[in-house]
């Protein structure tokens, strides 16, 4: 295994202040009354045992994955705040709580049953993992009311997504003319349209718009083009070794951001409360953003790279030409190109973070297995700017839809965090 911790140097064209000047910072302080012992964080516990369940299970993709993460965490939030006397908004609920309620069979019991709702082919396996948690804390009335608020919670969040679109029979609209998107190698799926549907957790698509992609004839396309075919095949000598490392680590199916939040919680020592937020902050809001994001990809329907790389002799531009034996670093998505989903999902992720802690300057890491590497990063605005570099250095996005899925993003994320979370009374 190569461990390789490496901090992106300056940030590169629009290196997206776009992100932090729509998000207004909320002070993060941590008080006597909010502080933790020293013992585990059963929201890390059971974000653990959730990343299990989506994940190395069930093997959801990380878009799927999204809308999971995010009933799980909200419910999560709604139990540990409603015991803490509800000091924020509530996502959904305020369950009936006594301040001596036990917070980690909250947690245990709203992921638990979240968790067996949406996987009940792993209740066997669910159930341990709760029995175990529940293992951990003393009998009694706290015990008890912390699983009734966690159970109310639960109950809430599974009523409010029941026939919210999920898994629906959708497809992507298929096109043979140059620039709109047909199914690609090497599986040739059609899956996730769905989501372009999905009902919303905050805020509703309709209104968050892209341009759209450059005319193929367009000076635009044919640089943004013959960037991407440089940098992101698999054979390029154009990309270095670092770019190339870059596009693997971020392009890891079990992502990175999950790592990240579990690490901030523990460097930054966040009381079950305060961890409950931020997971639930990040994981609805990036929901939301994907959804948007989901419904332009439907709306435009451009072709990924891997299909127009061997067909640009097709596209009407002279500045452009066709390689029929070029292949990506890495597999094209089974969803339309444009705007990027992981850009869109990034900026979110930062957003939130970003208004969480009130500040840019946040210090994390995580590993991915698929690069064998551990990347560091010193800020927010940072990682992203190289997320968006290094969808390129993929060769799954072109750069115009990396810049749009950013904007589109910041502008989810700002009006759902304006709506969502914040503390009561505001």
């Amino acid at each position: 295994m190569t461990r390789r911790i490496r901090e992106p140097g300056k940030l590169r064209g629009l290196a997206l202040l776009t992100v932090f000047s729509l998000t207004v910072p909320l002070a993060f302080t941590t008080t006597a009354a909010q502080a933790e012992p020293a013992k585990p964080n059963a929201v890390i516990t059971w974000n653990l045992h959730a990343q299990n369940a989506i994940h190395e299970v069930a093997k959801q993709s990380p878009t799927a994955g999204t809308r999971s993460f995010a009933i799980t965490q909200a419910a999560v939030y709604d139990a540990v705040n409603a015991i803490a006397g509800a000091p924020y908004q509530p996502y959904l609920v305020a369950p009936r709580s006594r301040p001596g309620d036990s917070q980690p069979a909250a947690v245990a019991t709203a992921a638990y049953r979240t968790l067996e709702w949406l996987f009940p082919a792993q209740a066997d396996s669910l159930r341990k993992q709760y029995e175990e948690s529940l293992a951990a804390i003393p009998d009694g009335p706290s015990e008890r009311g912390g699983i009734a608020v966690g159970q109310a919670a639960a109950t809430a969040m599974i009523n409010a997504r029941r026939d919210d679109g999920a898994f629906g029979d959708a497809k992507w609209p298929v096109g043979t003319a140059p620039g709109q998107w047909r199914p690609t190698p090497p599986g040739f799926l059609q899956t996730g349209a769905w989501f372009a549907t999905l009902k919303p957790f905050v805020v509703a698509p309709g209104p968050y718009r892209t341009p759209g992609p450059p005319a193929l004839t367009s000076a635009t396309w044919a640089r943004d083009f013959n960037e991407l075919k440089a940098f992101g095949s698999a054979t390029s000598t154009t990309r270095t070794p670092d770019q190339t490392d870059a596009a693997i680590w971020w392009d890891d199916a079990r992502l990175v951001e999950w790592s990240i939040k579990r690490q901030l919680a523990t460097t930054h020592r966040l009381s079950t409360l305060q961890t409950a937020r931020m997971f639930a902050m990040v994981d609805v809001i990036t929901a939301d953003a994907l959804i948007a994001c989901y419904q332009e990809k439907k709306r435009w329907s451009f072709w990924r790279p891997v299909t127009a790389v061997p067909l640009a002799d097709t596209d009407g531009n002279p500045a452009t030409v066709g390689d029929k034996d070029w292949n990506p670093l890495r597999t094209n998505a089974p969803s339309p190109e444009y705007p990027s989903g992981h850009a869109c999902f990034t900026t979110a992720t930062t957003a939130a973070l970003h208004k969480f802690f009130g500040r840019d300057n946040l210090t994390f890491s995580a590993y991915s297995a698929d690069s064998g590497t551990t990347r560091q990063y010193h800020s927010l605005s940072r990682a992203l700017a190289e997320l968006l570099d290094a969808r390129v250095w993929a060769g799954v996005h072109y750069r115009f839809a990396t810049k749009d899925g950013n904007r589109l993003g910041a502008a989810v994320a700002r009006d759902a965090l304006d709506r969502a979370f914040g503390p009561r009374g505001n």
